[in-house]
């Protein structure tokens, strides 16, 4: 294991070893996300029952976010990673054991707070460092993430679903992750080197980085939580819903490079802005067209706007922080995203009986961040004028 006293390298072989177990984590993660609303039936299970699982692991998430940091404080990144990793298998391995809905809302909210941990320790390991190369290796960990999320949709259709290999499979793949890292070794950041923030900073902290991450709570919660049956109403087949997120995802996946980049020459408010607009234009096009070939285009432009503004906002929000507070931080904006992922499947689900369906909630959560962003864009450059 590595020594928790050793500073964090600013090599990039630092991260290899935590990339790797993400990476894997994300391709079993992603194929479990999209299998649970599908698997519904063949357990006994009301459909109905898909977006009450999304918010109990969303509130996990939120209550996981709320206690993480004292723990990464005390044990330290690497062993932290592993202990949250090891949970969230345990939950794995106890949906086809007990398939009752009670037993499965349980299960979700305590793998919610196990991918808390698992998010705090890899965004706070990846963000302490040198600031101007943060976009960088945010937009690493955001790659490893959704690039694992897209070769897990495709799992859907790989095994039957009357059968228990889809959960022996992601079993397999969270086993491999959790060895990576008890073998693996890498250098980490300081464990005593971890500060709380007071109330008085937390409330001090960039209004638009929070109000961010919580939008791209409610914009990711819903359609992971939701999207494979939007798309199943839409009579679009069980194998196709597996391609259609992959491409979805996939776009999350290549967006994160345009996220980087582009952020070293434009405002984050702005470009938060900008792929909002995005999003708004992706869902435009499926109200021109029912073709297949726009349905799949449209979402791979969704996903590059909704997965967007997760890493723009948090990269905001530590902007100008000392490295002591960037655990402490990370966790903050993550509280800000699990509230909005709980509040989101919740807030869709109204709008699943309507013809406009989760694409029109989507909507109006895009369109009127977009114009807030805008707004809160042009105000900064309204201070800094007059401030010459």
């Amino acid at each position: 294991m590595a020594v928790n006293d050793v500073p964090l390298a600013s090599s990039k072989s630092s991260f290899i070893i935590p990339v790797a177990a993400l990476s894997l984590y994300a391709v079993a993660s992603g194929y479990l996300m999209s299998l649970i609303p599908l698997m519904l039936n063949q357990y006994g299970l009301s459909t109905d029952a898909a977006s009450w699982l999304a918010s109990a692991f969303y509130a996990g998430l939120l209550l996981g976010a709320m206690f993480i940091e004292p723990i990464v404080a005390k044990v330290g990144h690497q062993k932290s990673f592993i202990i949250f990793l090891v949970l969230f298998s345990l939950t794995v391995v106890s949906m086809p054991l007990v398939p009752t809905l009670e037993a499965w809302l349980f299960t979700r909210f305590i793998a919610g707070i196990a991918v808390a941990g698992i998010f705090v320790v890899v965004e706070s390991w990846l963000l302490i460092g040198e600031e101007k190369t943060r976009a960088k290796r945010l937009g690493l960990y955001m790659a490893a993430l959704y690039g694992g999320g897209t070769l897990g949709q495709l799992g859907i259709g790989l095994f039957s679903m009357d059968s228990e290999w889809p959960f022996v499979s992601i079993l397999v793949l969270l086993v491999i992750s959790t060895l990576i890292l008890c073998f693996g070794r890498c250098q980490q950041p300081a464990a005593e080197n971890h500060v709380a923030l007071n109330v008085k900073q937390v409330l001090k902290m960039n209004k638009a980085a929070v109000i961010g991450c919580m939008v791209s709570g409610l914009l990711i919660g819903s359609i992971y939580g939701l999207m494979p049956l939007e798309l199943h109403d839409r009579n679009v087949s069980t194998s196709s819903i597996g391609s259609l997120m992959a491409l979805l995802v996939m776009g999350a996946m290549l967006v994160q490079p345009l996220v980087s980049w582009s952020s070293q020459f434009m405002g984050k408010k702005l470009l938060m802005g900008l792929f909002c607009l995005l999003g708004v234009f992706a869902i435009g096009l499926t109200t021109l067209s029912s073709s297949l070939v726009v349905l799949a285009v449209s979402l791979v432009l969704l996903g590059m706007a909704a997965f967007a503004i997760y890493p723009l906002a948090i990269s905001l929000g530590c902007d100008g922080l000392e490295e002591s507070y960037i655990v402490s931080a990370t966790q903050v904006m993550l509280l800000a995203y699990s509230v909005g992922s709980v509040l989101g499947p919740v807030a869709a689900q109204s709008w699943m009986n309507n013809p406009e369906g989760l694409i029109g909630f989507l909507f109006m959560i895009l369109l009127a961040t977009s114009l807030y962003m805008f707004a809160m864009s042009v105000k900064r450059k309204s201070h800094m004028v007059a401030g010459k």
